[in-house]
């Protein structure tokens, strides 16, 4: 088939073309970036937390009506660990300044050297009178977890200190020394300057997620710090079941801790499930507006070449009686359409992959987005030429199937 006399036709009648090609060309820009996103929010929705169980694991923020002093909240925190590690169906249970994916949390600045002008990265702190590795399950990779006696008991309204020691994640080792064969011993500095303060390095686990679940490799970046920390109104508590005893043990946990107080106490218990879901909830909103405006766009740009095609074949009608007339088989016919409309859908697949290429280099300019990879704009381009295949093999095959007189007559 000549390419020549396709072009030729489509000089002549250059609007619709034109049009067909545009709405491809924004189409697959589009899609492919909207698509991209979407892989990208679900792929962040779903990273592991660290925990070994996350159906298994919850929390209760406690607070006791009361005018107790810091001795006595500390006398607080251990009856009330206590009464919470012999409830039937409790694993593990430790005392902890925050939660992964809360979204309610501190984080610290940490750096390799005091003298640094900037820290190093910032990182979740997570400060524990127990073992959050036990109660967490999370998987030590090198060194230890901590020893008893390196946990200390620190009123935060009086004291300014730090534990020597501390767990970090491995994304944050690997960040603070890359390419060392090991953190372990290794000093971590809080701040930098006179004021910083210091604590070794003796075990590093695989994942910890920060309580914000930020987007970018700040998420991975945690450290656990031993302390077991008094002195103001309110506690919170992780506890970890054994499986399918959660919701179970946290009704009877609730009650074990009232009829444990003298003094009323306020408890609001949540799951780490419904952190995930909460912190991720507009994600995933995001995610499925995003596949709606794709499913529509796609659909109304299969509308449009499928449209234009049919207008086409139906204008030519006479054209394509002639042809049969003088012996064009009804191959040739159909070939001639769908080239057209396949040189058609070629012009606005290469616009496509240009303005998908500068849409996404604007995302990741201004929102910090990753780079689109090129499989999103060629598996675009492979479905918009299968439409534009498909759109015209109808409309085409219809019209050459009829009479060269019927064609001929009624053109």
């Amino acid at each position: 088939m000549e390419i020549r006399p396709i072009l030729s036709a489509l000089l002549r009648n250059k609007t619709g073309p034109i049009l067909v090609a545009l709405q491809v060309a924004l189409s697959l820009g589009i899609l492919a970036n909207a698509l991209h996103i979407v892989e990208e929010r679900r792929a962040v929705a779903a990273r592991p937390s660290g925990l070994a169980d996350e159906a298994s694991t919850f929390y209760f923020q406690v607070r006791n009506l009361n005018t107790d002093g810091p001795e006595q909240m500390l006398a607080t925190i251990r009856r009330e660990t206590e009464v919470l590690r012999a409830v039937p169906g409790v694993a593990s249970v430790a005392q902890v300044s925050q939660m992964p994916l809360s979204r309610s949390g501190s984080n610290n600045s940490v750096a390799v050297d005091q003298r640094q002008e900037r820290e190093t990265a910032i990182a979740s702190q997570y400060v524990s009178g127990d073992s959050l590795v036990k109660t967490f399950g999370l998987k030590l990779v090198e060194g230890r977890d901590f020893l008893p006696g390196e946990i200390v008991e620190v009123n935060e309204n009086e004291q300014r200190e730090l534990p020597k020691q501390v767990i970090v994640t491995k994304a944050l080792a690997e960040k603070m020394w890359p390419g060392a064969s090991t953190a372990i011993g290794k000093q971590v500095w809080f701040g930098t300057g006179d004021d910083a303060l210091s604590s070794q390095v003796v075990g590093v686990v695989e994942r910890l997620q920060s309580a914000h679940g930020e987007m970018g490799e700040r998420a991975e970046f945690s450290t656990i710090v031993p302390a077991r920390v008094y002195g103001r109104p309110g506690n919170m508590y992780a506890i970890r079941t054994e499986p399918g005893q959660r919701d179970r043990v946290i009704k009877e946990a609730e009650e074990a801790l009232r009829k444990s107080s003298a003094t009323p106490v306020i408890m609001q218990a949540k799951t780490v499930e419904d952190d995930r879901k909460n912190r991720y909830r507009a994600d995933m909103a995001l995610s499925w507006m995003l596949i709606t405006v794709s499913v529509l766009l796609l659909l109304i740009t299969s509308s449009g070449i499928v449209g234009m095609a049919s207008l086409w074949v139906t204008q030519r009608r006479k054209q394509i009686g002639v042809r049969r007339a003088l012996g064009a088989r009804k191959l040739d016919i159909l070939r001639y359409f769908i080239l057209e409309n396949f040189m058609i859908t070629s012009a606005g697949v290469f616009g496509g992959v240009l303005f998908g290429l500068s849409l996404n280099h604007l995302l990741v300019t201004k929102l910090e987005m990753a780079r689109l990879p090129a499989t999103y704009l060629v598996g675009g381009a492979v479905v918009f030429w299968a439409l534009g295949i498909l759109a015209a093999y109808g409309p085409a095959w219809r019209a050459a199937s009829i009479s060269p007189a019927t064609a001929t007559r009624s053109a």
